[in-house]
């Protein structure tokens, strides 16, 4: 644990500079298509991996080395008025190496909670890594976006806590799209991914299929979908753009482009069976990310959700573009916390029969939903705001769900519940004497929701209901809620996973639809200006949707409850912090039917 003595001056508790003496480190490389070498090194702790003798199950989290670039983010935020003055303190000034950190979440096991493998990449640095895929089965690749360093890595993960690089894909091999986002794996094993940001080239871009994009550049927009096979490499690349533009007031950019637009995606799920994949559209990247001092416009942050015909796996079809709509809390002083605003997660529901998905707005604080995503133009409607359950999660949070900073949403395999993960509304964000809220994590039950089809009646367009839930009897309702960090504003998680396996009695882990365990991250991007504290914890899932943090998963060095980043030492060296962004349940293939 790091303890601020006096300023600049830091020292960690609890840990010895020989903390991991033990390590076996192994290295697997693969040529990319720039003719160079590109690694990933394994480092092995000891015997932690055979630690109580039982098959294992793993917590992948995928995190960057903090560095001056992000330490100095704070400062230039809270500068007096000069920037030559709060520089001076003493930081891990140069990249290290962003990783992998393997850490055992078997319960039970002697080992649950302690880092057994920080798998390094290399050579590039200051990836920044973001998100893998929402969920883990048995054989898939893992696929790791590096959000500056516009490239998505594929891991072979078949012999964990073992990793090896099946490939990479460069900011050259995707020259349609930057800032890559997030993924989701097909059943043949391969995936599509979003990449938020423009063409790297500002101007006209020209698509393999035929698309003629003119572009702002690097990190602008418009961004693109794209398909990855098992190693990496580029399958097609699609433009998310409309040809004909988007809605000019709603969709800025910056530098202005002749044909507006919205198109920056960020969630992506799809429903193989109904050939549909819905992505969500969050923010021109680079004007969020990148500048710290002044708030850009609110119309940077996205409003809209786009719909994809994938019956041609390499050819996706945009099918439709809808635009959420503000809600009772809308204000247009502060168009910024409008219900609408900054859509950066959806997800899709499961079961055959139910053809439904949902989207969050990570400004606006809101959860919306539509029926039925092959309809020509799905509706979506507001069915639950943040401020609904902030009581839920801590008794001293307010009901005002504006400026929530929710980020992970994710539906169970049996569609019973919506699992929500939310920062936390930051001190000051709706005026001076706002206090903030505590963020954590919440439950839903939308079981009367999905079982009324197409007919459902919940919408939230009072204050009422925006403050305590929806009125209509369809409405989703908090079935458990459980803080990260009480009592500290915008503290909480950003992202998420839910645990998909279970022992079965004969000794191997098989997947479940009803997932007993979601881990959490509590970071989202430290030039944003929202870093958390870099922790990440385990709650346990009652089958009733009850939540509560997993206190037996602890800290190694300092004992406290969830592993935290901020540390000197890791199996690779003594790096210090890390930012954990994202995270995933996982198996060995021996292990799992």
């Amino acid at each position: 644990m790091a303890v601020v003595l006096a300023a600049g001056v830091v020292t960690y508790t609890g840990e010895s500079t020989a903390a991991y003496a033990d390590v076996r480190t192994t290295t697997d490389a693969k040529t990319a298509s720039d003719g160079k070498r590109y690694w990933v090194e394994n480092h092995l702790v000891g015997d932690l991996a055979t630690a109580g003798g039982q098959r294992k199950k793993w917590l992948l989290v995928w995190a960057g080395d903090e560095n001056i670039a992000d330490t100095l983010v704070k400062d230039v935020k809270n500068l007096p008025g000069s920037i030559g003055g709060g520089l001076g303190k003493v930081v891990d000034a140069l990249p290290g190496p962003d990783f992998l950190a393997v850490i055992d979440a078997t319960e039970g096991s002697p080992a649950y909670g302690k880092v057994v493998n920080t798998a390094t990449v290399g050579p590039l640095v200051e990836n920044e890594p973001h998100h893998m895929q929402y969920v883990w089965h048995k054989g898939d690749t893992i696929y790791a976006g590096a959000l500056f360093a516009a490239a998505t890595y594929a891991f072979d993960v078949s012999a964990l806590p073992e990793l090896k690089l099946k490939g990479i894909s460069l900011p050259t091999n995707t020259l349609g799209g930057s800032v890559p986002d997030a993924y989701w794996t097909l059943k043949d094993g391969t995936a599509y991914g979003t990449y938020m940001g423009g063409p790297v080239v500002p101007g006209p871009h020209v698509y393999a299929n035929g698309q003629t994009v003119v572009g702002n550049g690097f990190a602008g927009s418009p961004g693109a979908l794209i398909r990855f096979d098992r190693t990496g490499k580029v399958l097609s690349q699609t433009s998310a753009a409309t040809p004909q533009g988007d809605n000019a007031k709603l969709c800025a950019n910056l530098p202005r482009l002749a044909a507006p637009t919205c198109a920056n995606p960020h969630g992506i799920q799809a429903r193989e069976d109904l050939n549909t994949l819905v992505t969500s559209d969050y923010a021109e990247p680079r004007n969020i990310i990148l500048d710290p001092v002044k708030q850009p416009s609110p119309y940077l942050r996205r409003p809209t959700v786009r719909t994809w015909d994938i019956t041609d796996r390499d050819n996706p079809k945009l099918r439709a573009v809808s635009y959420l709509q503000d809600g009772p809390r809308a204000d247009p002083a502060d168009p910024l916390h409008a219900e609408s605003r900054a859509v950066m997660e959806t997800t899709v529901t499961n079961l055959p029969h139910h053809k439904g998905a949902f989207a969050q707005t990570m400004q606006g604080g809101a959860v919306h939903y539509t029926p039925d995503i092959t309809a020509a133009e799905p509706h979506w409607y507001e069915v639950f705001d943040d401020g609904a359950a902030n009581k839920a999660i801590f008794a001293g949070n307010d009901s005002d769900g504006g400026g929530s900073n929710g980020g992970w949403i994710q539906t169970s395999p049996d569609d019973k519940y919506l699992y929500r993960a939310i920062s936390g509304r930051a001190k000051g964000a709706l005026g001076p004497s706002d206090p903030g809220t505590t963020g954590g994590v919440y439950v839903l039950d939308i079981q009367k929701l999905l079982a009324a089809g197409t007919d459902f009646r919940c919408r939230i367009d009072t204050l009422a209901e925006a403050r305590n839930g929806g009125a209509e009897a369809d409405c989703p309702t908090v079935a458990g809620a459980a803080p990260i960090n009480p009592g500290q504003p915008a503290a909480g998680p950003h992202w998420g996973a839910y645990d998909n396996f279970e022992l079965d009695a004969d000794g191997f882990y098989r997947e479940t639809s009803s997932p007993r365990r979601i881990a959490v991250s509590n970071y989202f991007v430290a030039r944003s200006g929202l870093d958390g504290d870099h922790r990440v914890n385990v709650l346990k899932v009652g089958p009733d949707g009850k939540v509560e943090l997993d206190t037996a998963f602890k800290d190694e060095f300092s004992g406290q409850v969830g592993i935290n980043f901020n540390r000197r030492n890791w199996p690779h060296g003594p790096f210090g912090n890390a930012k954990p962004h994202s995270e995933l349940f996982v198996v060995a293939d021996a292990d799992v039917k």
